[in-house]
């Protein structure tokens, strides 16, 4: 996994997203699914980082207390709101596809295969079968929110 400062052109927004790799970054900016989480621009790129060094040994902190963090809870609601709408857009794109759970690759395959009709389906992949449907140029991706089966909701 890599982390990388990215920011927005059009606020000036600068906030971090995780990637298995720099491919993977690569391959996310080129097809433009980056987006800013403060304010939804698309125009995304990487932004100045400082290299992280670690401390000598003998100069390591025995604990964090000597480290400050600032929070105000305007960012936190941000975050909350921008999560709910998350949630919201996702349910909105799967409510009409098919939970098929653990089948989903075996699905997909058939689905890129042309073995069955295309149609919109989610369910559950492990991390390698993912890497492996996306290596194998299916559109597939991952569900950023949680969700539950049909058979475990009340």
């Amino acid at each position: 996994m890599i982390l990388f400062d990215l920011k927005c052109a059009a606020d000036g927004h600068v906030f971090e997203a995780w990637f298995a790799n720099s491919k993977a970054y690569d391959d996310q900016s080129r097809l433009a699914l980056l987006m800013c989480p403060l304010c939804g621009g698309s125009d995304v790129g990487k932004a100045l980082m400082a290299p992280n060094v670690a401390a000598k040994g003998n100069q390591r902190a025995s604990n964090s207390s000597n480290q400050i963090m600032a929070t105000t809870a305007e960012p936190v609601e941000a975050l909350k709101a921008m999560m709910v709408k998350i949630a919201a857009e996702q349910a909105k794109a799967i409510k009409d596809s098919t939970w098929v759970g653990r089948d989903f690759e075996r699905q997909a395959r058939a689905m890129d295969a042309g073995e069955i009709d295309q149609t919109g389906i989610h369910g559950q992949a492990t991390p390698d079968q993912a890497r492996a449907m996306m290596e194998d140029g299916l559109a597939v991706m991952p569900l950023l929110v949680p969700v539950i089966p049909p058979e475990e909701q009340n």
